[in-house]
């Protein structure tokens, strides 16, 4: 069935930890997991999307769009605002920063970071560097190259990229930018497994499996994730031994996710994403932010929460522009609500849908089932003229 759980009015812990900072390019997802974990969310993304702004304390939208990412001479004054008659414990951050670890230093020396600091972001965010340290580790991790050269396919990927909108078909090599590089690829399904360390320890909290959201030059667009993945135990105790040996390599910290392609039992680790990401939506334990802050500081729990059930999210794109109306009636299912009047252009997110369910196959079913149904409505009721 359909979701109808409370993803825009989180309940309340009974808890008042105090004012947290949150920088994300959608910040959504943190501000409610703040709030049920009794925080009050003080948030700055690209969006400003209107469940955000109702989660949150107090709420900034930064103007420079996903194309263009965050920039320092508006982050920077837009945290220093909503700080400034609070006093925040210290910033969370999500997407947004895996490129710009010098953005994110700038952010750490005017705010305690409740994540990973931006040494540890650098060493798992460089493709050589991860390679490397998988190479000392015995991790299987796939083969890398610049020119093409060994066997193939290969896919183009952007160091820091995020989302999987970077990522596609190498079609020709040497690669000529310095920021991106090929690696091959490789069959098989793409599972993260939720992770929450201390800097040497680390809880595999549970894996979901991701699946790409396809369209025309974007291959590999993230489309969304189902809770449980149905995985082998042999395949999880693999992947959480990964895990095990490289936390303490790098020292990561809080929530994290780490990406692998799984084929049968045989994984191979593609990436680490030091941060909360995507899946906070079907992690949607009480507790988990403030477990995020507390492993910041390195302290992770005596026993992790149990996550029952299937939950799935899916994110909605929209193929062709469209403007929502005034007082449009989002369904209780959806969330990462766009303000009316805001032009969504084509190939742009419209909102998240969420399903839950008492398996993943129909948490999956309903989840793409109510995305189709979002967008179709949307661009049906609200096309806009190209301007």
């Amino acid at each position: 069935m359909r979701s109808s759980w409370p993803v825009n009015s989180p309940p309340d812990s009974g808890a008042d930890r105090g004012f947290v900072l949150i920088a994300a390019v959608s910040g959504r997802a943190l501000a409610a997991a703040a709030s049920r974990a009794g925080y009050r969310p003080l948030v700055v993304d690209l969006f400003g999307d209107l469940d955000t702004q109702a989660l949150a304390a107090a709420s900034v939208r930064e103007p420079g769009g996903l194309s263009r990412g965050f920039r320092r001479d508006r982050l920077l004054p837009a945290l220093e605002a909503l700080a400034a008659a609070s006093a925040p414990v210290g910033l969370v951050y999500g997407t947004g920063f895996e490129d710009r670890p010098a953005l994110l230093q700038a952010v750490a020396d005017r705010y305690p970071l409740l994540g990973n600091s931006p040494a540890t972001v650098r060493k798992v965010k460089r493709p050589v560097a991860l390679a490397a340290l998988c190479r000392r580790l015995g991790i299987p991790h796939p083969p890398m190259s610049r020119d093409g050269a060994g066997e193939g396919p290969w896919l183009e990927k952007r160091a820091g990229g995020s989302g999987g909108g970077h990522v596609r078909p190498a079609r020709q090599w040497p690669i000529s930018s310095r920021r991106h590089y090929l690696q091959r690829q490789l069959p098989g399904r793409t599972i993260a497994a939720l992770v929450l360390a201390d800097g040497a320890r680390s809880i595999v909290l549970g894996f979901t499996e991701q699946w790409a959201e396809h369209a025309p030059g974007l291959t590999y667009r993230y489309g969304g994730a189902v809770r449980p993945a149905e995985i082998s135990s042999q395949a999880a105790a693999g992947m959480t031994d990964a895990i095990d040996r490289i936390v303490p390599e790098v020292g990561l910290v809080g929530l994290n996710s780490a990406d692998f392609v799984l084929d049968e039992d045989d994984f191979h680790l593609l990436e680490i994403n030091p941060r909360p990401g995507a899946t906070l939506d079907v992690f949607s334990a009480d507790s988990l932010f403030h477990l995020h802050v507390e492993a910041s500081r390195g302290r992770l729990p005596a026993q992790a929460p149990l996550f029952t059930g299937a939950k799935a999210a899916a994110v909605v794109y929209t193929r062709r522009r469209v403007v929502l109306p005034p007082n449009f009636g989002w369904p209780p299912w959806t969330a990462d609500w766009q303000p009316s009047g805001v032009l969504v252009r084509a190939g742009e997110p419209l909102c998240t849908v969420l399903a839950d369910a008492e398996t993943p196959d129909r948490a999956y079913h309903d989840v793409v089932e109510s995305a189709i149904g979002m967008r179709d409505y949307a661009e049906l009721a609200y096309d806009s003229p190209d301007v």
